[in-house]
């Protein structure tokens, strides 16, 4: 075996507070947080003078997480347009398994987060949708059907 598992997906954001607020809106829980710097993390990620402060986020199964970043240095850089499409190369999406994607599209929606485009049903399998939260981020919702 080469892995044992995927540990998290990390995720830069200028708004930390925000990010942390969505994802627990969605129904994750605040792992810990904390300041990550000095030269062992700067050779790790390839950077200089590495600041950063982190939040580690967990489902509630405890198997998937998601490491919530903003960096104090050196400053992020944007690579892409702020609300790429669907489409655009690189990691476009989160999905998560929701049991009530109403529910949790009008909890999200008072956090600001805009449906990409609609909500929609697979056959009697699944109701679906794409929305896009805090830093464009695309979070992808699904709910199985009976």
């Amino acid at each position: 075996m080469t892995i044992q598992r995927m540990d998290n997906v990390g995720i830069v954001v200028a708004d930390l507070r925000a990010a942390i607020a969505f994802f627990t809106e969605l129904g994750m829980e605040l792992e810990g947080e904390a300041l990550v710097e000095g030269q062992w993390v700067g050779r790790v990620v390839g950077l200089d003078d590495v600041q950063v402060d982190i939040a580690m986020m967990r489902t509630p199964d405890g198997h998937s997480r998601l490491e919530l970043m903003t960096f104090r240095t050196p400053a992020a850089v944007s690579t892409e347009p702020a609300n790429a499409p669907a489409n655009a190369l690189g990691i476009r999406r989160i999905m998560f398994a929701v049991d009530d994607i109403d529910d949790v599209l009008a909890r999200l929606r008072a956090r600001g987060a805009e449906l990409v485009g609609d909500l929609q049903q697979y056959e009697d399998s699944y109701r679906l949708c794409y929305i896009r939260g805090p830093e464009g981020i695309i979070v992808a919702l699904a709910e199985q059907l009976s």
